[in-house]
């Protein structure tokens, strides 16, 4: 089973980028949980543009179509999904990859609810089976983490594997 772990957040230290790398850690065996590195190729949306000749579009979309799964970790931003996430979903919203496919919303921070939200609302009218028992917020903000992060917060740990566990169990 192919699962694709979007982060939304372009910063190198990036606590949802780090929650995804954690998720990859704790997946069961047979799982593979690739984390997408592209956002920051795509260029903005412009439907004038011709998407089969931009590398970085083409190659967001294969990797959707190929997922059995996708796990999405967005910041919020001014009450709002960050801007690169939802220029990404522009490229995709009229293609299909989303169509049925189960994606779960994973949160570094229980006060990012309207991204959450907005995320939820976009990828409903493009379809996604949304995983609500997959979907959750880890209140990271102002944890201090043992030395080896979050895969040694037995808390933290523990709620990444059970989302991730959750999100398999979901999958056909």
């Amino acid at each position: 089973m192919k699962i694709l772990a979007i982060s939304g957040s372009l910063r190198a230290g990036s606590s949802n980028t780090a929650l995804l790398h954690a998720m990859a850690a704790l997946a069961p065996a047979g799982i593979e949980v690739s984390l997408f590195g592209g956002l920051a190729d795509l260029p903005h949306f412009n439907p004038d543009l011709d998407p089969e000749s931009i590398p970085a579009v083409v190659d967001f979309r294969a990797r959707l179509a190929a997922a059995d799964g996708v796990l999405i970790s967005s910041p919020e931003y001014a009450h709002g999904v960050a801007g690169v996430m939802k220029n990404a979903l522009d490229w995709v919203v009229a293609t299909g990859e989303f169509v049925d496919k189960p994606v779960a919303l994973i949160n570094a921070s229980p006060r990012a609810h309207h991204a959450q939200e907005a995320l939820t609302e976009t990828l409903v009218v493009m379809t996604a089976r949304m995983v609500p028992e997959a979907s959750i917020a880890v209140p990271l903000l102002g944890r201090k983490l043992p030395d080896g992060g979050m895969l040694a917060d037995a808390e933290v740990a523990d709620a990444l594997r059970g989302v991730i566990e959750a999100f398999v169990r979901a999958i056909p």
